[in-house]
């Protein structure tokens, strides 16, 4: 995910693939992305203006890959997302580089929010 990015703006879309290596040839191949690997099950792209990842850590989901957010302020982004009554469909969890949550808006979208790791120090591995 980007190093540091703008407060309640989308930072990054995320696809859950089924092979990372034929979605990096057929990204790279159509589109001329980039890559950076993060170990077996992640990979970020960067396409020349926004950065993403393919993963395989979670199944694929037909109808489209994931956007994520980014906040300052993971916790209070979260209280301002139930509060106007979306549903939180995964609690917080850590990633290398930052922290991040899920949710559901009213129209059954899931979408995520992150928040860069001020510590640098992370538990999970999975993004």
């Amino acid at each position: 995910m980007s190093i540091r990015g703008k407060d309640r703006q989308i930072d990054n879309i995320e696809f859950n693939v089924s092979d990372i290596a034929r979605s990096k040839a057929f990204y790279g191949s159509v589109f001329g992305w980039t890559f950076t690997d993060y170990g077996p099950t992640y990979t970020e792209f960067q396409d020349g203006r926004i950065t993403g990842g393919l993963t395989t850590g979670e199944p694929v989901r037909p109808g489209g890959p994931l956007v994520i957010l980014y906040a300052d302020d993971l916790v209070e982004t979260q209280r301002r997302i139930e509060a106007a009554g979306a549903t939180i469909s995964r609690q917080t969890f850590s990633f290398p580089g930052g922290r991040r949550f899920h949710f559901i808006d009213h129209d059954g979208y899931e979408l995520a929010v992150w928040s860069a790791d001020e510590s640098g120090k992370s538990q999970d591995k999975n993004p």
